[in-house]
């Protein structure tokens, strides 16, 4: 079937639906924000799909990212009478989004937020809003047609304001290139041909393409979109990346309890101003900007922009396989597949995953435990070589990234020679525990802080 994921299994709970391809992740916006699309093309005649189904689908899908900001990008070719789904299905649709009975299951941890307390009157119908509505942080109308103005003349008195904003309409697919990541969009062939049409039909009025500069080679102090390697070589061998190691220093020394610890967003305008400082090797004082997510977010950005990822594309497909392993030697297959990394993409994994494997241990304060952390760097940390990420990888990607975090002491062992990294089993009883930072505990200000010997490993808090 045209658009179909080949790894999606028909166990999938919503297999009947999900086989269509209508929904996808589509990875990150350029603000670090999941993307996932809606293709109406995909969308089968009314009779042989069961739109509440889609409903359901569709909230079980989003129910996996609305606790963190995300972005819709709507391609509306396609819809038509055979497969449009009736008002009166899509006023319920809107009704059940915006219902009293919200998950009672997390509204407890919902309320623990403190920018909710602020409110004692805060309703399940508000924290309903809160999850599919505050952390939407954009919906793109790709294509737009006189059917969705209507649409929307139809539903805007029960449209606030607020979201009204976030609504955009591009008219051409070349008008996303500004928001997003262009080539992870899963754009299905039927609207790649429909915007050429338009194109072709307005050409004499559009403008002509503007020509892509040819590649700039890298300045001496790029932080950001270069190879660890790169990184290396300018940074006299040093194997941690300067701006791993600053965001780090400083998240562990400041960070470590602030509730939603990279969950949280931050201005686009100051990630590109952080970015411009390290590419020009400047100092960076993250206490300036006096927002404790700001670094989160840099480490993030950082991650994302590596050309090739920390896991590599080579090791995509064994972490896929993770689900088809027992659970009792799961941990075992992680230590088997960072075998094949080569040893300085190692060395920086194992200093990642020390430090979230901490940040996982204050959880009773940062609601953020190895799960959590899990679905914020899945797919910061491993992406397919060519594309985005299916919705049905992203269950074994978080799975495996979750493993590493929880079973750090487990799957990294200590180096048992200089130069070399060890995945041999470990002894009954010995232990391990996070890297310790090679810095001193200073303010993370510039790249040119030196660099000291790493305190001894800690005691193990937990075992398998």
């Amino acid at each position: 079937m045209a658009g179909q994921d080949p790894t999606l299994s028909t166990s999938h709970p919503f297999y009947d639906v999900a086989r269509h391809g209508i929904l996808q992740v589509a990875g990150d916006d350029r603000f670090g924000r999941r993307v996932v699309t809606f293709s109406c093309c995909r969308m089968p005649p009314s009779h042989e799909l069961d739109h509440q189904r889609l409903l359901e689908y569709l909230k079980y899908m989003l129910d996996q990212y609305v606790e963190n900001d995300y972005t819709i990008v709507y391609f509306h070719y396609g819809l038509n009478s055979r497969n449009k789904p009736s008002l009166g299905w899509l006023q319920s649709a809107y009704k059940e989004f915006d219902r009293k009975d919200g998950d009672l299951t997390v509204w407890p941890r919902l309320v623990s937020n403190s920018r909710l307390k602020r409110s004692s009157h805060l309703s399940l119908q508000k924290y309903w809003d809160y999850r599919y509505k505050k952390n939407l942080k954009s919906l793109y109308v790709v294509h737009p047609t006189s059917f969705i103005k209507v649409l929307w003349n139809i539903f805007k008195p029960l449209i606030s304001h607020k979201f009204g904003k976030k609504v955009t309409y591009f008219n051409y697919l070349s008008e996303l290139h500004e928001h997003l990541k262009y080539d992870q969009l899963i754009i299905p062939p039927e609207v790649l041909r429909y915007d050429e049409k338009l194109q072709s039909l307005h050409e004499g009025r559009m403008p002509p393409p503007t020509k892509t500069p040819p590649p700039r080679p890298p300045l001496p102090t790029q932080q950001f979109g270069v190879s660890l390697q790169y990184l290396k070589d300018k940074n006299q061998g040093e194997l941690i990346p300067p701006v791993l190691r600053f965001t780090v220093t400083y998240l562990r020394e400041k960070g470590l309890r602030t509730e939603g610890l990279f969950r949280r967003s931050a201005s686009v305008q100051t990630v590109r101003e952080i970015q411009r400082l390290y590419n020009q090797g400047k100092p960076v004082n993250f206490d300036d900007y006096g927002d404790i997510h700001i670094p989160a977010v840099i480490l993030k950005t950082f991650l994302r922009e590596l050309p090739q990822p920390l896991l590599t594309f080579q090791a995509y497909e064994q972490i896929l396989g993770i689900t088809c392993v027992e659970s009792s030697l799961r941990v075992t297959c992680c230590r088997q597949i960072l075998r094949s990394l080569p040893e300085h993409n190692y060395v920086v994994l194992r200093y990642l995953m020390g430090f979230l494997h901490t940040v996982s241990q204050e959880s009773l304060f940062n609601k953020m435990n190895s799960s959590n952390l899990a679905c914020v760097f899945g797919l910061n940390l491993i992406w397919p070589s060519q594309g985005s990420s299916s919705l049905s990888a992203l269950v074994p990607l978080n799975l495996f990234t979750e493993l590493l975090i929880e079973y750090y002491e487990k799957i990294f062992s200590a180096p048992e020679a200089s130069g070399e990294h060890s995945l041999a089993p470990r002894q009954q009883g010995s232990r391990a525990a996070p890297l310790q930072e090679a810095v001193p505990r200073t303010r993370a200000t510039g790249l040119t802080t030196p660099t000291l010997p790493p305190s001894p490993l800690t005691a193990a808090r937990r075992r398998l």
